[in-house]
């Protein structure tokens, strides 16, 4: 089972693809929630490069790092990453309205697949916001 999020976002397919793999643009947009934060970045973007954001609650109360490996990279297309037993992968696609970026990953055990869709998409949509506003 996958859960797919996605978006549509006003931008040339080169700024978005940018935004999505500048460490220093993901430390702007990369939150669920105004509340938590990532405060660094690391993206070595080539099949077999890793990547790290560390993400931590505002109020310093807990922390942790997303990180993993990409498997599969095609430039303003398509990213494959491997993080832990489980895969993601990020489309964009030029349309009328925008580009439209979709995420799919495999869902984790310990949270309810809602939660985890609603985590993801408010990050994305969080993407959307910080690339529109460029």
């Amino acid at each position: 089972m996958k859960i797919s999020v996605a978006t549509t976002i006003s931008a040339p397919i080169e700024t978005v693809w940018r935004a999505y793999t500048s460490p220093e643009d993901i430390k702007q947009w990369n939150a669920a929630s105004d509340d938590w934060h990532t405060t660094a970045a690391t993206v070595d973007l080539r099949v077999g490069g890793t990547f790290s954001s560390r993400m931590e609650a505002k109020d310093g109360s807990m922390g942790f790092d997303f990180a993993g490996t990409y498997t599969q990279v095609v430039e303003n297309h398509f990213i494959e990453y491997a993080f832990g037993d489980r895969t993601a992968q990020v489309e964009f696609e030029n349309g009328s309205d925008g580009v439209t970026a979709r995420v799919s990953f495999e869902p984790e055990n310990l949270y309810p697949v809602e939660q985890q869709q609603h985590g993801w998409q408010s990050i994305l949509n969080n993407f959307k916001k910080h690339v529109e506003a460029l």
